[in-house]
């Protein structure tokens, strides 16, 4: 067991996410930056779809009941197992009964914490990740303990992963343009891919609000049905400031989608923090099937 003696900001469980049921009004959920999970999972041995810890710009607290194997990727600020440092990017002994205190990362925004075994909390259609938005699961408070499972598919191979450092400037954002694209008029879709754009305050795990030069309609009175969408798509509602949908984004929406991010940019952007600088490389479906 691990008991959660404080949570930061927010902490949660989350796994790759639930998926068939958008039917529902469920999107997938899961993980923000899916990449990260999969590698802390990797590091301990793990199937990189178990369940693991999404700290908030960390400060959290755990406590370990027995021995464990742990690696902390991500947003990995500073870390201690009982008061000595920690090694992010690795497998981490941790003795039983240690606590390890994480504390707040200088860049990115969500840690993950993988533990060998898994994080085993209850499944629900299919997943253990925390959906709050729809009613699955809540965020871990402090006194919550938790269960670790026994499910690995091997012993940790490598000591420590090489891990991209993040830029110092704006983050380039890839993707491909579309499937609204053309509801914009070509001077704002010119400006779209020419300029920076800011990570608002108000993003969450639903969207991520960028600030920035308005993409304008081409008919303003134009009204779009709601249309199924996915993680890394880029709404425009009518103010024109571009929303990325993030890990808990509706199944649905109303406004057209300019382009979609590939997915490694969609994790890139969900650990951008409000103030971060972005731009777009986006490209067309067809030169990408053509090249």
């Amino acid at each position: 067991m691990i008991e959660v003696v404080d949570t930061g900001p927010q902490a949660s469980v989350q796994d790759l996410g639930r998926v068939g049921y958008a039917a529902w009004g469920i999107a997938e959920g899961g993980a923000a930056d899916r990449g990260s999970l999969r590698l802390a999972n990797r590091l301990v041995g793990n199937a990189e779809s178990a369940a693991a810890f999404e700290l908030l710009l960390a400060g959290a607290t755990l406590r370990f009941g027995p021995a464990a194997v742990i690696a902390v990727t991500g947003a990995t600020g500073p870390f201690t197992v009982d008061g000595r440092a920690g090694r992010c990017d690795g497998p981490q002994l941790v003795p039983a009964g240690a606590v390890v205190r994480f504390s707040p990362p200088a860049q990115r925004l969500r840690t993950y914490v993988a533990v060998r075994g898994g994080v085993a909390t209850d499944l629900v259609l299919g997943s253990r990740a925390t959906d709050e938005r729809s009613g699955l699961g809540r965020a871990l408070r402090a006194g919550d303990v938790v269960p670790i499972g026994t499910d690995v598919v091997g012993p940790p191979l490598v000591d420590v992963a090489p891990v991209a450092r993040w830029p110092t400037g704006p983050i380039t954002l890839h993707g491909v343009l579309g499937p609204r694209d053309d509801w914009f008029t070509a001077e704002s879709l010119d400006a779209f891919g020419r300029s920076d754009y800011t990570v608002a305050a108000t993003s969450d795990r639903v969207g991520i609000r960028l600030d920035g030069p308005p993409l304008q309609r081409r008919d303003d009175e134009a009204e779009l049905l709601s249309e199924p969408t996915i993680r890394g798509a880029i709404e425009i509602p009518p103010d024109g400031q571009p929303i990325i949908f993030s890990a808990d984004h509706p199944t649905t929406c109303g406004y057209p989608v300019v382009a979609v991010l590939d997915p490694h940019s969609a994790d890139l952007a969900a650990q951008c923090r409000p103030g971060q600088s972005v731009t777009f490389a986006l490209t067309t479906l067809a030169s990408r099937m053509d090249a």
